[in-house]
């Protein structure tokens, strides 16, 4: 019979009651120091001594159906209470961490040009299960720089051109599933089929891999998307979600096999580049090789040995978590950027008319030759303003990511009034979606209108106030390749095709599920609320 010595039990309750003392003493004197930024004057909602802003955050997710992306919340709180101004502080402590949100244009300016912040811990707890810790996204410092110089070169626009012809092939088969549906009539969620597009091109542009997941299962493909499925920020309001038994599990189970299914890509990579085989480095992995190399003979003032890549034990880390993270965050963001242009040109057929008078005119009228044309001169994309201005108008009023930074000490932001916000122990939000529909920024900001980024127009908006791939040293470094791919799906699917969206049909009450007076509103990693069911309608 098991037996249990009660001696033994016998300081647990001391210690639990240590942990709650000390505890509840750290949270009160935080909240004293919110309420002493409060007695300066700096601006946030009303607060209260026990919960903070806990409350009114609650009573504003309320009022937003359950499902709705995070990044809602600063714009919400900016309608609810319009007094509060562009930059305000939201105490969420001992929940979420206490943030300082900023949406004027000189602030933002400040902690991501100035005064670059580094990303806040978060971001890292979100991503390690995936990439390990060593991605450049999370990186630090002279780390992050040393490593997003070596794979900055693939992404660059020049690089990227050469890659054209690959992008056209796997949208060309994007287009003969999409009229398969046309015909059929029958009801598909967009997103979907436009992640395994975007997938197909991101693994051709980092590995130079045919994925062909429009067609077939790949393993490295459904590895990632199981992982990424489970990845938290640590922070959700249901603790089970959060903690929830089955994620670790789930990354240690597919983690693995996904690393090694990369590995062996990536060591042919490495053999050809020993090789000195020039057929690999168009790609973004063939040139972070080379760049590595060339790293590597300028600090030893002499030509590196050819297998030394393949020696480099950290290198190959850092490449696998790389190519995951690009495979992941490239192909993600993409098909959801493009899932609300097609959807907004749906919504607007007058726009929808003038892409297409557009596209006629640069690419003929004869649609059969619109791939064929970028072939032969893909800086067409460049003569196409008014399908590009519908590009970046989708993107400024459903922006894909938002960026969390970490507060310093000693580091106050300025406002135009000199007032002083201190950053440290606060998560400094920079919130695009918050500064793109802000009233005093935009005429008409919650509306869909691309003809502000034509001619005149377009130097009425503020330097600074587009922020859909942030600004920066740690700007988006595939920004090239998402407006690249994006003016390729929209001139290829615009002109045969029109993505009409079935919500209503489906039964599913507008009333309480519209966000910003949009049906199709963000939810998870910012795509479109039920992966935007549709109906594919032939022109």
């Amino acid at each position: 019979m098991l037996t249990v010595n009660l001696a033994i039990l016998a300081p647990f309750p001391i210690f639990f009651l240590i942990y709650v003392v000390k505890s509840v003493t750290v949270l009160a004197l935080w909240r004293w120091h919110i309420l002493k930024l409060r007695a300066q004057g700096l601006p946030m909602p009303a607060y209260n001594l026990f919960f903070g802003h806990l409350l009114i955050v609650n009573k504003i997710i309320s009022s937003l159906p359950s499902d709705a992306h995070g990044h809602y919340l600063p714009d919400q709180i900016r309608r609810a209470y319009p007094e509060l101004g562009p930059n305000f502080y939201l105490d969420l402590a001992p929940f979420a961490p206490s943030m300082l949100v900023l949406t004027s244009l000189d602030t933002l300016h400040q902690v991501t040009q100035q005064h670059p912040f580094e990303k806040y811990p978060s971001m890292k707890t979100f991503l390690k299960p995936l990439t390990g810790g060593l991605d450049i996204v999370t990186m630090r410092g002279p780390v992050w720089k040393k490593w997003r110089n070596i794979f900055n070169p693939g992404f660059s626009a020049g690089n990227l051109t050469n890659l054209v012809p690959s992008i056209l092939k796997k949208t060309g088969i994007f287009i003969s599933i999409l009229e398969k549906h046309s015909e059929k009539q029958d009801i598909i969620k967009m997103k979907n089929l436009l992640d395994n597009l975007t997938m197909d091109i991101i693994g051709q542009v980092v590995l130079e891999k045919d994925f062909d997941c429009q067609r077939s299962f790949n393993p490295i493909v459904s590895g990632i998307r199981k992982q990424v499925r489970w990845l938290s920020f640590g922070a959700e309001p249901n603790l089970f979600i959060r903690y929830h038994p089955l994620r670790p599990f789930i990354h240690w189970y597919y983690g693995p096999k996904v690393d090694k299914h990369i590995s062996g890509e990536l060591q042919k990579h490495i053999e050809a580049h020993n090789r000195n085989d020039s057929s690999t480095t168009k790609s973004v992995i063939g040139l972070a090789l080379k760049a590595h190399d060339l790293e590597n003979s300028q600090i030893s003032q002499s030509k590196a040995p050819e297998s030394k890549t393949d020696m480099d034990p950290l290198f190959r880390k850092i490449c696998i978590a790389q190519i995951k993270l690009f495979l992941f965050s490239g192909h993600d963001t993409t098909s959801s950027s493009i899932c609300y242009t097609l959807y907004l040109l749906s919504k607007h057929p007058n726009h929808l008319r003038r892409v297409q008078e557009e596209l006629d005119q640069v690419f003929s009228a004869d649609r059969r030759q619109i791939s064929e044309r970028i072939t032969q001169k893909p800086a067409l994309l460049n003569e196409i303003p008014y399908t590009t201005a519908v590009i970046r108008e989708s993107l400024r009023l459903f922006p894909t990511v938002s960026s969390t930074r970490d507060g310093e000490r000693d580091f106050f932001v300025t406002d135009s009034h000199g007032r002083r916000f201190p950053t440290e122990n606060f998560l400094v939000w920079v919130n695009p979606h918050a500064v793109h529909h802000a009233p005093e920024l935009w005429e008409n900001s919650d509306e869909f209108q691309p003809e502000r980024w034509l001619d005149d127009k377009r130097k009425e908006i503020p330097k600074g106030a587009w922020r859909a791939f942030e600004h920066g040293a740690r700007n988006c470094i595939g920004q090239e390749l998402a407006m690249l791919e994006s003016k390729i799906v929209v001139c290829m699917v615009a002109r045969d095709f029109v993505v009409r969206d079935v919500y209503k049909e489906l039964g599913q009450p507008a009333s309480d599920k519209r966000v910003v007076g949009e049906r199709a509103y963000q939810v998870q990693l910012s795509q479109p609320e039920g992966d935007l069911p549709c109906r594919i309608e032939r022109i």
